[in-house]
């Protein structure tokens, strides 16, 4: 399955931009395949008890990492640090597990690079596991910028657009000649807020929908769609 917004679409967004915004979880990598988001989340919520009972009732029944990170903040920065730190470490192991990239993501990543382009991640997951992931594939020579999540700021993290404007400001291009791909609709949220251009991948079919919804600019459910609009 292809764009559903037109193929024509997809290379106009691609091809009008000098610089390529990739999210990483999901894109490039299945970060939490070897790894399930379900037993990290667990994890955390256990952290977050022990900091705070009432708030560990909330994160209970809380499957996605990140969320429960957002979470952490309403019980003190020291609660943040300790559910980050885990939250890191845990990225780490699951990207040693993840397997191979997302298909046609090493193509997507080289063809950008090769055509003079600027790459960057952009990513909710720790730079750390990013850049570990990407040189355990041979991916990270071509990669001109990793910004990870902001640390000690999990209001930070996309939807806002900060780590956006950072990888924009780091390639030295105007946001409006760029284009962020990523398959969450604050992926989408982020790119409008930074000025970028939005490509959604669809990489499970409910999400076509949202994403069309969130107002991207094209859609796309093959990574190698994107390596042959890149070229």
């Amino acid at each position: 399955m292809g764009t559903d917004t037109g193929t024509n679409s997809l290379a106009s967004a691609l091809t009008s931009s000098s610089g390529v915004l990739f999210d990483f979880d999901g894109p490039i990598c299945h970060v939490f395949r070897g790894l399930p988001a379900t037993l990290v989340a667990r994890e955390l919520s256990q952290t977050v008890a022990e900091y705070d009972p009432t708030l560990g009732a909330k994160a209970e029944g809380i499957e996605d990492p990140l969320e429960i990170l957002r979470l952490s903040q309403q019980g003190g920065r020291g609660l943040v640090l300790a559910t980050e730190r885990t939250l890191q470490e845990r990225e780490i192991e699951a990207v040693a597990v993840a397997g191979d990239p997302t298909s046609g993501a090493s193509s997507a990543i080289q063809t950008a690079y090769a055509s003079g382009r600027g790459v960057a991640i952009v990513s909710n997951n720790s730079e750390q596991c990013a850049r570990a992931f990407l040189d355990r594939h041979g991916l990270l020579s071509h990669i001109h910028v990793i910004v990870g999540r902001p640390e000690h700021q999990p209001e930070r993290m996309k939807p806002h657009p900060y780590s956006v404007r950072r990888a924009v400001q780091a390639l030295g291009v105007r946001a409006e000649d760029c284009a962020l791909l990523g398959d969450s609709v604050t992926d989408i949220e982020a790119a409008h807020a930074a000025r970028t251009k939005a490509i959604g991948f669809a990489n499970k079919p409910h999400k076509h929908e949202a994403l069309r919804a969130a107002g991207a600019d094209a859609i796309t459910s093959s990574m190698s769609e994107v390596a042959d609009a890149l070229a």
